[in-house]
């Protein structure tokens, strides 16, 4: 086909070249060389105008600006006060006018009197012009016939101090002078207008070359008469034909071209790949400039055989030349591998976009938004309640959750998302469920054992336009987990390969919802082994005031922990850890260390000897665990944060291994974080740990945290410890539960990627009336005398019941005290939630409890304590040890500590 038109062109070409001198690229030149003739005419003579009136404005603005100058300089208003004015201003104004370049610069009276002329014989005659507007104080343009000639000036006033117009002062030029100014721009007028015409008619004869060319030098006729034989052939022929420029843009496409192709009317000069009509693979062929033969292509709803050439073989235009030819008889074939290949494009996506979490849910959603519009109009996904707890499914249809449901439309019938259904054995879904077979309803409305379920909502349902129905089971490893559910409405009624398509879906989303249900129950269960290890609530005391917070962190349960322990004394022990890493095992680790803290603290150590035995105990659990090909990689690594605070002094005493050093916030409101050595963290060993102390005053809070509170991949550690101080500064009087809201909205994101622990105490302080002491002499004789002390104390307290106890206890202690003891010994009596007796001296020997023999006449002095008391123990000191024993109070003496006011 691209042959013959390319003969026919040639021939047609040939036979008319010659047979008019008058072509049209000769016209045509012609009519744009008047064209820009008259152009360049026009802007020449536009110039001219331009430049005169431009000339006359500048005249008239220099006279003004001389004239005001000249008016306001300097030492015209004393010599206008003069004897002789003008021998005064006559050199002043020739000085002005020769430099400022005008023609005249004339002073005069307010009679127009001149004082000063450039030539002299004028002055004293009347000024040419009018004055009027200026005695009035304003500055007054015009065009004279003065002495000079014909002039063109500008008067301004002259204001003495009090405001008032004293003279006059006329500057201007000769309209001669102004006029030469234009004579001497025109040469530049014309020349440019003469360059324009050149290069103008230089650039159409250019283009009426390349006119010539293109047209072969044909005349008008010749022209006319071979797109008219063009015509009859293109738009004669039964196939569709393009030519497509090398650019890419549709040139030409003949009526059948239109048809096939659907093409607007103004398709031709639009780029190929913005043709509605056209599909990607089509348009690409067509811009491709390559040869194609019987290629078949969609478009427009049909099959068109394409074949496409290039036109530029025998030096022509680059381009091509396509033919389409409609083959729709092949529509049927095409039909089936366009639907196969949807499906397939279906069912990858589901593999891409089903299973990207480990949520049950979430995995449900996914499936529906996969098949929706593209395989049904609705979907529901129902699960057993069991499974979206991550539990086993129930055997039968019973306790069904609908996790999901999805459509094309909101306002649809269906049972909504979160509802309980109980599906009986005779539906579609109560018989998959039980026999783990898919079935498909092609007829909702002749299903009557569906309508059993729920004739109402079957009905609406019906009504609402749902018409076919496939439900398949969702099963992994032989377990029926729920049912996924397609409805379709505006689609054509399911068949039997629809129904082999979704039980692929269903498939391929069982499997990640199986892994989503037992990874729930795992984590539930290490979720639940975490949250059994943690305080489930803090120890009654009085010496803190403590709120505090645990995150999990987005990837499941962590190591991180946090204690609170009363200790002897009405001292508390505060504890925040963290074991490096997330899951069951961190969790566990945990729980050792917890448990080895609490262990270690009941024997009273202080914070940096009790890191000693923890890095002891971390040390051997890497050991242990070291030793086992299977758990080499599940070493221990973790920090800790001890401190012991003792309201009866407002001391307090921290130790930390590796762990970020803690916040004070002072009762003014300012934050600090306090030189807190650092030591290594837990397990390395060979290091000692040293210790702080630190005096807080009364309501000061203490911040302690783990560092995932500081910590983040999106920011530095110090832009997180300015958080916390933002997060504290200026609320001195702020409960410690709020301290801790307050913080956690500063600066914990939704989902935190490490699990965090806060923990905020504000202090107590110990009321001294509250606390008694004394020395006590080594002498058996004191004895007698302690215990009447002691009888008066507990009398001012409002004890009296606890006499009798106390001062059995306080006998046997100092007397143990005097008798093996060594050095200096004190007593002191705390009256706090119990009764403390605390007898201190300097020897480290610690008394053991033990059982007498009738025969023996001691050794049942500590017996008589531990059943008089309900605790007793010894704490050892840098000086000695210290007998310690608590009594519970009377409810009318049980007085703790007063608050702290906000």
């Amino acid at each position: 086909m691209a042959e013959r038109f390319a003969l026919f062109g040639r021939h047609s070409l040939r036979s008319l070249i010659g047979k008019s001198p008058r072509s049209v690229a000769g016209q045509v030149f012609v009519l744009q060389v008047a064209l820009v003739v008259l152009l360049v005419a026009g802007a020449v003579v536009a110039l001219v105008l331009q430049s005169e009136r431009d000339t006359n404005a500048e005249a008239k603005r220099r006279s003004v600006a001389v004239a005001q100058t000249f008016a306001h300089a300097p030492g015209v208003e004393a010599s206008l006060q003069a004897a002789d004015p003008s021998s005064a201003l006559q050199p002043l104004t020739e000085a002005g006018r020769k430099a400022a370049g005008v023609d005249f610069i004339v002073v005069m009276d307010t009679n127009g009197i001149r004082y000063t002329h450039p030539i002299p014989d004028r002055i004293g005659e009347r000024f040419v012009g009018r004055i009027e507007p200026s005695l009035a104080g304003k500055v007054y343009t015009e065009s004279v016939q003065g002495p000079l000639g014909h002039e063109v000036q500008a008067t301004v006033p002259v204001h003495d101090a009090a405001g008032r117009v004293t003279a006059l002062v006329s500057s201007g030029m000769k309209v001669e002078n102004v006029t030469s100014q234009v004579h001497r721009q025109l040469p530049i007028i014309l020349g440019a207008g003469a360059g324009a015409l050149v290069v103008s008619t230089g650039g159409m004869a250019l283009v009426g070359r390349r006119l010539r060319r293109q047209t072969h030098s044909l005349a008008p006729d010749e022209m006319s008469r071979m797109y008219e034989h063009h015509d009859a052939v293109v738009h004669s022929v039964r196939e569709g034909v393009l030519i497509i420029g090398d650019d890419g843009q549709l040139l030409l496409a003949n009526d059948e071209a239109r048809r096939l192709l659907e093409l607007s009317p103004d398709a031709e000069g639009r780029p190929v790949r913005e043709l509605s009509g056209l599909d990607p693979e089509t348009a690409a062929l067509l811009v491709s400039g390559r040869e194609a033969t019987d290629e078949v292509h969609v478009a427009g709803g049909r099959l068109l055989a394409v074949n496409q050439r290039i036109t530029d073989r025998d030096g022509g235009p680059r381009g091509t030349v396509v033919t389409l030819r409609d083959t729709t008889e092949l529509q049927a074939v095409s039909g089936r591998a366009q639907l196969a290949r949807e499906r397939l494009n279906l069912l990858y996506d589901a593999g891409l976009r089903i299973g990207t979490t480990l949520d049950v849910i979430r995995t449900a959603e996914e499936l529906a938004q996969v098949a929706v519009p593209r395989f049904a109009d609705f979907v529901t996904v129902d699960l057993a309640d069991g499974v979206v707890h991550g539990d086993e499914p129930t055997p039968t249809a019973t306790d069904i959750r609908r996790v999901t449901v999805r459509g094309i439309h909101d306002d649809h019938p269906l049972y909504e998302e979160g509802r309980l259904i109980d599906f009986l054995p005779s539906t579609p879904q109560g018989r998959g469920y039980g026999t783990g077979r898919s079935e498909l309803v092609t007829d909702l409305s002749a299903a009557t054992d569906w309508h059993e379920q729920d004739r109402e909502r079957t009905r609406d349902i019906l009504e609402y336009g749902i018409h076919s129905l496939i439900t398949a089971p969702i099963q992994a490893r032989g377990v029926v987990l729920g049912m996924a559910n397609f409805w379709r409405a505006e689609h054509a009624p399911f068949d039997e390969e629809d129904l082999s398509l979704a039980e692929e879906l269903v498939a391929r989303a069982a499997v990640s919802i199986d892994n989503a249900r037992r990874y729930t129950r795992e984590h539930a269960l290490a979720v639940t082994l975490q949250r059994s290890l943690l305080p489930r609530a803090l120890p009654e005391q009085s010496a803190l005031d403590v709120g505090y917070r645990y995150i999990p962190a987005q990837s499941g349960v962590g190591g991180d922990w946090f204690d609170v322990i009363p200790l002897p004394g009405s001292r508390v022990a505060l504890v925040v850890g963290d074991v490096v890493g997330h899951g069951l095992h961190a969790a566990a680790t945990m729980g050792r260390l917890r448990t080895a803290v609490h262990n270690f603290s009941t024997l009273d150590l202080p914070p940096d000897e009790l890191l000693s035995h923890l890095d002891d105990l971390v040390g051997r659990i890497d050991q242990d665990e070291s030793s086992s090909a299977e758990t080499a990689s599940d070493l221990v690594g973790a920090t800790c944060l001890y401190a012991i605070y003792d309201p009866t002094r407002r001391r307090c005493v921290m130790a930390r291994a590796g762990h970020p050093a803690p916040a004070l916030v002072d009762r003014d409101g300012s934050v600090t974080f306090p030189e807190l050595p650092a030591g290594p963290p837990l397990g390395l060993g060979g290091m000692p740990f040293q210790t702080a102390e630190l005096e807080l005053d009364e309501g000061s809070q203490l911040v302690l945290y783990t560092d995932g509170l500081v910590e983040d991949r999106s920011r530095d550690l110090d832009v997180g410890m300015e958080l916390l101080r933002k997060a504290l500064t200026g609320h001195p009087g702020r409960p410690p539960e709020e301290s801790c809201q307050a913080v956690v909205d500063e600066l914990m994101p939704g989902r935190p990627k490490d699990d965090v622990a806060l923990l905020i105490a504000r202090t107590r302080a110990l009321p001294p009336d509250r606390v008694a002491d004394w020395d006590v002499p080594r002498d058996p004789a004191a004895v007698s005398g302690m215990r009447e002390a002691v009888s008066g104390k507990l009398a001012e307290w409002g004890l009296s019941e606890l006499d009798f106890a106390t001062e059995l206890v306080l006998s046997e202690l100092v007397t143990n005290a005097i008798r093996y003891g060594c050095g200096a010994i004190h007593v002191r009596l705390i009256h706090d939630r119990t009764l403390i007796c605390e007898v201190a001296d300097g020897s480290s020997t610690s008394p053991h409890l033990r059982y007498a023999a009738t025969t023996d006449e001691g050794g049942r002095g500590l017996f008589l304590v531990s059943q008089m008391t309900e605790r007793w123990g010894t704490r050892y000191t840098p000086q000695g040890k210290v007998i310690w024993a608590e009594q519970a109070l009377p409810e009318t003496g049980a007085l703790p500590c007063a608050p702290v006011p906000d």
